[in-house]
């Protein structure tokens, strides 16, 4: 079947833009985590680098919402009503979430290992992007899951905890899961951008 601006609402466009904006956001918070770990090297370029990748991916979203408002806003009942369902399951995830990060940090501190609230908390962010994959029937979250969770693992079992690089005492475990995990955010924020696009693409034709 041939897709026609009839058959791509509004909604699923701007759905594209608000991923696009958590990305660029939680990506950001990432890259901010990491540069705190490498305890003044770098800084502050890698803070102005990594405030401006999210201002491009914000900017880039916001694109994504102004283009979209030539496109018909119609929906079926049946989208009305998947719409509410993927809204309330998302909530639901995102809670989740946030409760096992709280839950983290509280463990972490009371035992004195803050040193693990990085990676864990990373494994929890890939976790939550599985069930991500199918509620929004993007394939792309089970590979930023994926890669969230190896990257926690593989620094957990092979990174120091900390390195000492000149004079600056490089907190690893931070560092290298902030800017990983940032990496891996921003070219998914990225490539739902791009997925975005094609899909104006195909609604102007």
């Amino acid at each position: 079947m041939t897709l026609t601006s009839r058959t791509i609402p509004r909604s699923a466009v701007r759905g594209t833009a608000s991923g696009v904006f958590f990305m660029a956001l939680f990506g950001t918070l990432w890259a901010y985590t990491g540069i705190m770990g490498l305890s003044g090297w770098g800084v502050p370029f890698l803070l102005v680098a990594a405030v401006t990748i999210g201002i491009v991916l914000f900017i880039g979203g916001i694109l994504l919402i102004r283009a979209s408002r030539e496109l018909t806003n119609q929906a079926s009942k049946t989208e009305l009503t998947g719409g509410r369902r993927t809204k309330f399951w998302f909530n639901i995830i995102f809670a989740a979430e946030g409760l096992a990060i709280a839950i983290t940090i509280a463990v972490c501190n009371t035992t004195s290992h803050t040193e693990l609230i990085p990676p864990i908390i990373a494994i929890i962010v890939g976790v939550h992007f599985f069930p991500l994959a199918p509620l929004f029937q993007v394939k792309l979250y089970y590979f930023t899951g994926a890669l969230l969770c190896i990257l926690a693992i593989i620094t957990l079992m092979f990174m120091p905890e900390e390195v000492t690089i000149g004079e600056y005492q490089i907190n690893a475990f931070m560092s290298v899961v902030g800017l990983g995990s940032a990496l891996i955010l921003w070219g998914t924020g990225l490539a739902i951008l791009l997925i975005g696009r094609r899909l104006l693409a195909i609604a102007k034709k």
